[in-house]
């Protein structure tokens, strides 16, 4: 496991001397058939990744079904999910709602569980103007003093966050990044010239976020992390490290899960998957989420097979 840490003095935006940086999953929330949160898998999952070298954990996010999970039962999870880390990976919570009151209260209620950061997406169905955007985000960030990162992904809120107001929303001390699912590079080198060197930027898109670390980024938060940490987090440190060969070799054995882990809507495959795997006792999901197709099913199981998962 490699957990990446810088020196405590180079900046005050990297909380207890955690730079956040290479393989982060963005986390299914395993449940059982009634529904209920299934806590048993969700400690073999987490078990899973700290063993497997995941550099951190992106609690309750969009793959964890973050939609479908009432206030308390997400903080709950974070909390449970926190605990179950024990201080041996960062944990950055979704912390997000097109209410910028709700993602207050949200950050609020989190801010004590022990978290290390706060990942919160631009507000969604509602389309707001940029100038909105970035009052919702400098909102959010005035209320409490845990790093926040911002999470752009237009294909899923309509809005898009443009690259100017990323370099405005950078200026404020507890927004420390963007997560970009975007899968356009040239956002990643328009942004990155604009704003502090320790600002940091990671994929949101597993298919070009390999790219993206070589062209600059600073890490992943990944679908494709759920199903094959090992591989993600190999591939996160080799381009850290500047070996960029190796990052994309090893990106290449991932290719297919990038894809395929996408057939259906995010969580429905990389569920699945896990339960194939026996990581987790049931790919349940809630409604208006539904267990993948047949033909999605033998996709995925046929690509786990040919990498030895299942």
């Amino acid at each position: 496991m490699c957990l990446l840490r810088v020196n405590t003095n180079m900046s005050s935006r990297f909380k207890g001397g955690i730079m956040f940086k290479g393989s982060y999953v963005a986390l299914v929330t395993p449940m059982l058939p009634d529904g209920r949160v299934d806590l048993g898998s969700l400690q073999k999952l987490v078990e899973f990744h700290i063993s497997n070298g995941t550099h951190g954990i992106v609690a309750v996010g969009t793959t964890g079904e973050s939609a479908t999970l009432p206030f308390k039962e997400h903080i709950d999870v974070v909390k449970l999910i926190v605990e179950l880390v024990d201080k041996k990976v960062p944990v950055i919570a979704g912390s997000g709602a097109n209410s910028t009151a709700e993602a207050i209260f949200l950050a609020e209620q989190m801010a004590n569980l022990g978290v290390d950061g706060f990942l919160s997406v631009v507000p969604y169905y509602n389309k707001p103007q940029q100038a909105g955007i970035i009052a919702h985000f400098n909102a959010i960030a005035d209320a409490t003093n845990i790093p926040l990162m911002l999470y752009n992904v237009p294909g899923r809120t309509v809005a898009d966050m443009l690259p100017e107001a990323v370099v405005e929303l950078s200026k404020h001390k507890n927004i420390i990044g963007i997560k970009d699912a975007t899968g356009d590079l040239s956002r990643l080198h328009a942004t990155k010239e604009l704003v502090s060197k320790d600002f940091l930027f990671f994929s949101g898109d597993d298919e070009s976020g390999c790219d993206f670390m070589c062209q600059g980024g600073d890490g992943v938060i990944s679908v494709t992390a759920n199903v094959a940490p090992r591989i993600m987090s190999s591939m996160c440190e080799a381009a850290l490290e500047g070996d960029f060969e190796k990052s994309q070799q090893l990106n290449q054995k991932v290719m297919n899960l990038h894809r395929d882990l996408f057939i259906e809507p995010n969580p429905v495959m990389p569920k699945w998957a896990l339960y194939k795997m026996g990581i987790i006792d049931d790919a349940f999901l809630r409604l208006p989420m539904v267990l993948p197709e047949l033909n999605s099913k033998k996709t995925i199981e046929h690509t786990l097979s040919a990498m030895n998962l299942i």
